[in-house]
């Protein structure tokens, strides 16, 4: 089963998004993420399969990165 996560964060920039790209490349059970730049939150949403909210959110902190979990439904 994939999970989604979506998350506020601070990345505002392409150079943000290639550093999220180096962290996220080495973590096998993420099989997708998108940033959207254009909203005021700079919402990432990841498609993991395995990996719990607080450990995604732990290896961005880790790398600097805000970021707080947002609420949603399908």
């Amino acid at each position: 089963m994939t999970d989604i996560f979506i998350y506020k964060t601070n990345v505002s920039t392409q150079r943000h998004v290639q550093q999220v790209r180096t962290l996220f490349e080495r973590v096998l059970s993420i099989k997708r993420w998108t940033f959207d730049l254009e909203d005021c939150d700079k919402v990432l949403r990841i498609e993991a399969h395995g990996l719990r909210p607080e450990t995604i959110a732990q290896l961005l902190v880790n790398a600097g990165i805000f970021c707080e979990p947002l609420e949603y439904e399908l």
